[in-house]
């Protein structure tokens, strides 16, 4: 998880555009983040072996 000030810091208006950080909802991680959902890879995953995220299916094959 990232630290509160971390997230804090990212929810403010940045000076240039170029500054914005996309960060997961649920956790505050930047890295591999899914803009559709706006999670990151690892939220994303548990939300969807929980069936919680509609449109989503397990692949096996």
């Amino acid at each position: 998880m990232a630290k509160t000030s971390t997230i804090a810091r990212s929810n403010k208006k940045p000076k240039f555009s170029s500054r914005k950080v996309n960060r997961c909802f649920k956790c505050g991680r930047a890295r591999y983040y899914i803009g559709k959902v706006q999670l990151c890879r690892v939220c994303f995953r548990e939300l969807a072996n929980q069936g919680l995220l509609p449109g989503v299916r397990k692949s096996s094959w």
